[in-house]
């Protein structure tokens, strides 16, 4: 899949690699983010190869995977709906067979189909209305992901209209992505954290786990607590941060695709620690979509993942072994 690097490369390129000790660290935004990568090497020679080869990979991802980006193959995608099927390589046929996963597994509430939905709720309107109920009508008929056509090199949008968004799993995939790249170099002691949803591998630097923050939703930049993790991912889904008001209402940026509504029943946020960070991501929004009791129960169905969710109220439910995991 040819794309142009350019773009996105000449804001990643300039990107300064810091050393502290032989632990070597990566600041940078990329994805709509800030992101950073922390890593143990051997010499500075080989720490700036995986500086060079990690950000020419985000630079190629971004560049092809943003619904922002007007020549990337999403838009590209999007703008054949109804029309023509769009060739795709083999990394985007992986990346859609974990979307098929993740659409099954979360019974349909992870759908990269919904962005004739969130469209209509535009957080960047000066001045944003309520969407019609004939207009949610209409989006929501435009929304499913088991209608998309795929076959081998190519995928179909089959109705005008039609749209990919890959912002509900691109993230925590190129945080997983980028983690096995580290790992392939020999790096023992790694992590990566794209807009705060992160996964870890070794040790850090002091010795013992890492120690990952729990944000407060009702005081954003503060923590209740953290948890001390190793070779697992941690994320947290919440809708405190981004959010529209219409009409003195406030509403989250987390739509059910079920309903074209943004989620509204009481969760404030859900954590969850997973054996990778595109699980991680996936489970918890999905628990914060589901609600307190079936976001619960599902969280506690899924192997090896622990969760927490945080209620308006403050109360907190969290699945059996969470609690072992907090400091």
């Amino acid at each position: 899949m040819a794309v142009d690097l350019q773009p996105v490369w000449d804001r990643l390129a300039p990107t300064p690699l810091r050393e502290a000790a032989d632990t070597y660290h990566l600041q940078f935004y990329a994805m709509g983010t800030d992101c950073k990568i922390v890593y143990r090497a051997a010499n500075w020679a080989a720490a700036e190869r995986f500086r060079e080869l990690a950000l020419r990979w985000l630079a190629r991802f971004e560049e092809a995977y943003s619904r922002f980006r007007p020549g990337s193959l999403i838009s590209r995608i999007n703008a054949a709906a109804g029309r023509e099927p769009v060739a795709i390589d083999a990394e985007t046929e992986s990346l859609f067979a974990l979307c098929d996963w993740f659409h099954w597994s979360t019974h349909a509430v992870f759908d990269p189909t919904t962005l004739p939905v969130l469209r209509l709720w535009d957080y960047h309107q000066s001045k944003p209305v309520l969407p019609t109920e004939a207009q949610l009508k209409q989006a929501l008929s435009l929304v499913g992901w088991k209608r998309v056509r795929r076959e081998a090199g190519s995928v179909f949008l089959p109705e005008p209209g039609m749209a990919l968004d890959l912002g509900g799993i691109g993230k925590e995939y190129a945080v997983d992505c980028v983690m096995a790249m580290a790992l392939e170099q020999g790096f023992a002691d790694v992590l990566v954290d794209f807009g705060h949803d992160l996964r870890v591998h070794g040790h850090p630097p002091e010795g013992g786990a890492w120690r990952i923050g729990l944000e407060k939703a009702d005081d954003p930049g503060r923590c209740w607590s953290g948890v001390a993790v190793t070779d697992r991912a941690v994320c947290t889904s919440g809708d405190y941060l981004r959010h529209v008001v219409i009409d003195g209402r406030t509403y989250g940026h987390v739509l059910d695709p079920r309903t074209g509504y943004p989620v509204a029943h009481g969760v404030r946020s859900v954590a969850v620690i997973a054996p990778t960070c595109t699980e991680a991501g996936m489970l918890a929004t999905a628990g914060l979509i589901m609600g307190p009791q079936e976001g619960l129960s599902f969280l506690e169905s899924y192997y090896q993942a622990e969760g927490c969710l945080t209620l308006q109220d403050g109360t907190r439910l969290t699945t059996r072994r969470f609690m072992d995991y907090v400091i």
